[in-house]
């Protein structure tokens, strides 16, 4: 038997023996996480049962306030900028099995001291073109080299990464309010504790067309390339070898330490250009809203991926989505604003069980 162009039919498609497994593989991936979201919504809407809410009603809320109008998308793609970066700084460590939750405090000190760099030039009549890169820059060095400590230790002393980055990010949050309440306070912001403005000609405008700052589309970019990094170079493979048995690698002769800390400090300088455009296009000065739990929130984004860079964009715009919608649940449901929260919440307790389910279902195994 042959194909049209006159090859044997067992040659016709060289690759399906192949590529099954892989395809196998790759639709496990994608339909547990979907089967702990669907699951996640159905003991979210006994809750709202319980409490005397109706589960439709906060389903027509969710998608008003997160995706049904223009203004609406544009507060959800807002949000998700953030949310990629944050998401990516859990996701690079996790391709070498590494645990690290200290986004939120790389953001928080970044953009702290994104804020402290740009203030000394304000009135200067510095070129924005100079100053925005510098802020840019040291958000990235500072965001690095904090979680990077978190990477050093874990290879050096053998610290736990997963704690030494929560504790760090405690720690971030510390410094930060402490220079802003402190010797960096602006005397003309009574109320509410800020460095003095950057200005706004330091301020990142919004993308033409859309309305939303240029946040998003570098993150967008970084997933990109982060994606290509992690799994289109010898340094991903090294990586993933690492991530799947530290003992092989090192047999193997591949520098782990060196792998544990250069990806360490990627995951920083992610979390770090979060904390930029934190500053440089929503607050315009560096204060306690800068601790909005973004980081947290990227950890759910970035495990509901599988930590796949790509994958991680639409889930952040997904949980944008649910953030923006807040405020209007709040309003026309009655409840707290920390409702979303508590779907978050079973989400990630949900998503953590179902762990379990990888390579138990025949469906996703070959034969």
């Amino acid at each position: 038997m042959t194909d049209l162009a006159g090859r044997p039919a067992s040659l016709a498609f060289p690759l399906r023996a192949d590529m099954l497994p892989r395809l196998r593989a790759g639709a496990e991936y994608i339909a547990i996480p979907l089967i702990a979201l669907a699951a996640s919504l159905l003991l979210f809407s006994a809750f709202l049962l319980a409490v005397g809410k109706s589960p439709l009603t906060f389903v027509e809320l969710v998608w008003t306030g997160g995706y049904g109008t223009a203004f609406s998308w544009r507060n959800t793609l807002q949000r998700a900028s953030p949310l990629i970066f944050t998401a990516l700084a859990v996701a690079i460590p996790a391709r070498l099995g590494l645990t690290m939750i200290g986004g939120e405090g790389a953001l928080v000190l970044s953009g702290f001291a994104a804020a402290a760099i740009a203030v000394p030039f304000v009135g200067s009549g510095v070129s924005a073109v100079l100053v925005m890169p510098l802020m840019a820059l040291t958000a990235m060095v500072v965001g690095g080299l904090w979680v990077g400590l978190a990477g050093y230790l874990r290879y050096a002393r053998g610290v736990n990464e997963t704690i030494a980055s929560l504790l760090l990010s405690y720690i971030a949050i510390a410094i930060m309010n402490f220079f802003v309440e402190g010797a960096m306070r602006d005397p003309g912001s009574p109320n509410k504790a800020s460095t003095l403005p950057i200005g706004q000609g330091y301020m990142v405008g919004p993308m033409p067309g859309i309305g939303v700052h240029w946040g998003l589309a570098f993150g967008v970019v970084a997933a990109i390339v982060l994606y290509i990094l992690m799994a289109r170079t010898t340094f991903g493979f090294a990586a993933r070898v690492t991530g799947g048995n530290v003992r092989a690698a090192l047999a193997q002769g591949l520098p782990v330490g060196k792998l544990i800390l250069v990806c360490a400090m990627i995951a920083g300088a992610c979390a770090g250009l979060a904390g930029y455009f934190e500053v440089a296009a929503i607050q315009g000065r560096a204060n306690a809203s800068l601790a909005a739990g973004y980081g947290f929130t990227g950890i759910l984004v970035a495990f509901l991926a599988r930590h796949n860079p790509i994958a991680i964009v639409p889930v952040a715009i997904l949980f944008g989505g649910l953030s923006a919608a807040g405020g209007l649940i709040q309003r026309r449901m009655g409840m707290p604003d920390a409702t979303v929260l508590v779907l978050q919440g079973f989400i990630f307790v949900v998503l953590l069980a179902s762990e379990t389910l990888y390579g138990r279902f025949k469906i996703f195994r070959q034969g």
